[in-house]
């Protein structure tokens, strides 16, 4: 019985070195990629008057709206070479319509306002840059 004991505790001990001995298996936990920042959106853009004739009227809403909404100049107007900055108050496409003193208008529509900076009237129109 010492004898079964005794070969049984050298069984154990010799699975253990070998086990010991043999390559093992870690785990080293890698980081997650991180996804990259969301780059914001700069909803600040300018109105510049590049035409001949005074804009009397400004309107811009996002083009999920049915309606102009209010004339964004108020009682100011928009002379010939002078401009406006606005900050539109949210992200996404606007669209935009200007009247000028003779009462002509022009409108320029989706513009991707997370990509333009400027919108500018012209004799002919409106275009986006």
């Amino acid at each position: 019985m010492f004898r079964r004991k005794l070969t049984a505790l050298f069984a154990l001990a010799g699975a253990a070195a070998v086990s010991a001995c043999a390559p093992q298996t870690v785990y080293v936990p890698q980081p997650m990629p991180m996804a990259p920042a969301p780059v914001a959106c700069d909803t600040r853009f300018q109105v510049v008057n590049n035409s001949s004739m005074t804009v009397m009227q400004l309107f811009f809403s996002h083009a999920s709206l049915a309606n102009w909404g209010v004339d964004q100049l108020g009682q100011s107007v928009l002379a010939p070479g002078r401009f406006v900055n606005y900050t539109a108050n949210n992200a996404g496409q606007y669209d935009f319509r200007i009247v000028w003193q003779n009462g002509r208008a022009a409108e320029l529509r989706r513009v991707d306002i997370c990509r333009a900076s400027r919108i500018v009237v012209t004799n002919s129109g409106l275009y986006a840059q």
